[in-house]
This record gives structure tokens, sequence and C-alpha cells, in this order.
């Protein structure tokens, strides 16, 4: 455990919240999902507060909220809650036929563009929620890439992948955040894979040239 961070404060209740939640709480972080209407979760697993409330709390806020929501949810939470916090951002924008809301810049990129003072990082996006937090059950290791703008908060960002399963070596740092529109323009691939597949649990593995 990264001994700065011992809280992580996740931005919604869905699938890829409560999965990734679950899985840091088993490595031993405090976790807590935000919702709208956090009354609504009581046989939640983990705790559920307001959103405003977990971004308080978290050291690290976790996005998980619908990417082409996302903005409006933080300016919600306020500048003076989340201004200095890294925010790692796992979310896609898709419209209903599931073009980009973005097709230019990524979210992630419009995100820390409307709140400088935060450290936003992109990652896990490439995924179904299930291979997030266990890349051991594809028949090789596999990559996870992380674009963002704060070296400090990707290693931060990186040693809570390592606390999921991802080793150092299967992390990928792409640069800056302009990289995370690779990241989001993935999305057509991997429905394009999951189809062809019948199945979402794959994942992708960058190769160098041997040396």
């Amino acid at each position: 455990m990264n001994n700065s961070v011992r809280k992580i404060g996740i931005l919604g209740t869905g699938n890829a919240g409560q999965t990734l939640g679950t899985k840091w709480a088993e490595a031993g972080y405090d976790v807590v999902l935000g919702s709208r209407n956090p009354r609504q979760h009581n046989d939640s697993k983990l705790p559920v507060k307001s959103l405003k409330e977990v971004a308080e709390f978290g050291d690290v806020i976790v996005n998980t909220t619908p990417g082409e929501v996302s903005i409006d949810v933080l300016k919600k939470i306020g500048e003076e809650v989340i201004n200095g916090k890294i925010i790692i951002d796992v979310s896609v924008a898709l419209n209903e036929d599931f073009t980009l809301t973005y097709p230019v810049e990524s979210g992630s990129e419009i995100l820390q563009q409307e709140f400088p003072q935060t450290k936003v990082v992109k990652t896990l996006c490439t995924m179904t929620s299930t291979i997030m937090v266990e890349p051991s059950i594809l028949e090789a290791p596999t990559t996870v890439f992380l674009s963002g703008n704060d070296s400090e908060a990707k290693e931060i960002t990186a040693s809570l992948l390592h606390a999921l399963g991802w080793s150092p070596s299967s992390q990928l740092d792409l640069g800056d955040i302009s990289t995370a529109r690779a990241q989001d323009h993935f999305g057509k691939m991997y429905f394009t894979l999951t189809e062809s597949l019948g199945s979402a649990n794959f994942n992708i593995k960058v190769y160098t040239e041997k040396k």
C-alpha cells in the first residue's frame, strides 16, 4: 500500500465502481462509494455517501461516472473540494450509438482543463471491470495504460494498479494527458472485439522489439 494514500473515494456505484472498490478494500484501503442517492444503496458491501462527501473523503478520487456527465458531476461537487486532488479517470464518454461524445479531445483532457488545480490520470478504460481487478485470469500478462501530466500522481496511480494485480512491467505510461485520447478512442476496437469474441474478458498486450 502506498503510505501517502489510504483513502479512496469512488464517484459512482455501478459495476466498475463496486468492482474496483471491493478489490481495493480487500487490499487494505479505506474505500467509500459516491452516489446522488446514497440511501438507495443500503445493500452495498461498501459504504455509500453523497458525491461531495466522497470527494472530501478521498486522498484520491476515482471517477467511474459516465464520461458524458463527469464534468457536470465534478462541477456540482465544487472546485474547493477537488482542487489539489488526484482524479483517476476510468470513464469513457459515449453517445447512445456508442460514438464518442468528445471525438477530438478526451474527456480526461477536458476534466484537466476545467479543473486545472487537480491532477488527472487516465487509466483502466480499455478493458471490462473483471479484467481491471483480475488481470491474471487471462492466458498471459497484458497491458494497462496511464496518461497524465503529473509524475507523482501517476506514481500513486501505478501503486493502486499494482494493488489490483497489475505488475510494474504490465503498466505503460503513454505520456501527458493528451495521450488519453488514444485510450478513449480504443472504444471502437473494444466493442468490435467484444462482438467478435462473444466475450468482454480480453485485453491487449504491447510488445516491443527485441534488444
